[in-house]
């Protein structure tokens, strides 16, 4: 038996489920669907290097990580009717999504009619949220400043803020929460609604900027290197691939400003929404935000995937040969890229590229 073949015997031991993979921008635990098959349940949907969704049959630091085509799982799994089986279709839809973040994956399920089995099953992680307390409070301070002024200092993490409004225990705080309600269209016990509404918004955006600002850096070393290898001796009679890195470099650019563009509107419009707040306003607000979220999370997987995969392969500008730069920046990064740029153009213009 091949080492895929052991995998699926004993999946758990070789593909630990971990909570922090509904962190991950590129994976899916497939125990949260609802599938028939025991077996597939066990594993996992990832995004692998050429931006394919694919099932992961075994990972360890020992055997690295075995990948399997979603066309290939009948033979795998002993599917005999392929064709009419439901768990089969529903992973060659999903293998189609952009990326499998939890905001994203959220509006596709539902757009496919795919429930998940837990209600709780798609959130981010306890340190998941921990770590976007930060990004969190650009958007939460405007909130608390207008109805508890100084005196929420203390309030780190969101469901802190949402005990507040919750048990109001201050005459004038209480005094505001009559005012939003009444601009909001909305009785008092349904501010808490509100605001873990308002909260889920924003925690979105929290979280795609922390995966953004988790990608610079890799992207910055990835241009760096990138730049070596067409200054090398090696790239002088390789015009063709000069201007191929060239035109990999640009489209990768372009998407960065392209989602770093988006992310600078939203900020604009959470701060006006707050100057003026209506129902509608935040209705809006809200809508806009949450149709962009497929956009953002295709955009910002991708991006992570191939650089993930660049920094793994260089992990600075100094390691690997030309020749070897050029091989994996023709056949790992490029591939995958024009659908990218299909994601992003589905947005609206993309920055720089045309």
């Amino acid at each position: 038996m091949n080492a895929i073949g052991r995998s699926f015997r004993d999946a758990t031991a070789l593909s630990p489920l971990l909570d922090c993979d509904m962190d991950a921008l590129h994976v899916l635990p497939l125990h949260v669907l609802p599938l028939r098959n025991e077996g597939i349940a066990k594993h996992k949907l990832i995004k692998n290097v050429h931006l394919v969704g694919v099932l992961e049959a075994y990972s360890s630091r020992e055997s690295g990580s075995g990948l399997v085509p979603i066309t290939s799982l009948p033979e795998h799994f002993g599917l005999k009717n392929a064709v009419a089986d439901p768990d089969f279709n529903m992973l060659l839809k999903l293998a189609a999504l952009p990326s499998y973040d939890i905001y994203s994956l959220r509006r596709s399920l539902r757009a496919l009619g795919i429930a998940v089995n837990a209600n709780s099953a798609l959130k981010l992680s306890d340190d998941m949220n921990r770590e976007l307390a930060g990004y969190m409070a650009r958007f939460t301070k405007p909130l608390l400043m207008s109805i508890y002024g100084d005196t929420a200092n203390g309030i780190s993490r969101f469901d802190e803020l949402v005990g507040l409004f919750r048990d109001p225990d201050m005459k004038k705080a209480l005094a505001k929460l009559k005012i939003i309600s009444e601009k909001l269209g909305v009785t008092l016990d349904q501010i808490p609604v509100f605001i873990e509404d308002y909260g889920d918004i924003f925690l979105s955006l929290s979280y795609y900027q922390h995966c953004l600002d988790r990608i610079r850096p890799t992207l910055e070393e990835f241009h760096r290197s990138v730049d070596e290898m067409k200054s090398s001796f090696q790239m002088r009679s390789k015009p063709q691939v000069i201007a191929e890195a060239n035109r990999i470099q640009k489209i990768l650019n372009a998407l960065l400003a392209f989602v770093t563009r988006m992310f600078e509107d939203f900020e604009a419009r959470s701060q006006d929404l707050w100057r003026n707040l209506s129902a509608v306003k935040f209705k809006s607000v809200k809508d806009i935000i949450e149709s962009a979220h497929g956009t953002i999370g295709g955009v910002l997987c991708g991006l992570s995937v191939k650089m993930a995969a660049w920094e793994k392969k260089f992990p600075n500008h100094r390691s690997g040969s030309p020749g070897a730069k050029e091989d994996f920046l023709l056949t790992d990064i490029r591939p995958g890229l024009s659908e990218l740029m299909d994601v992003a153009r589905g947005q609206g213009n993309v920055v720089g590229y045309k």
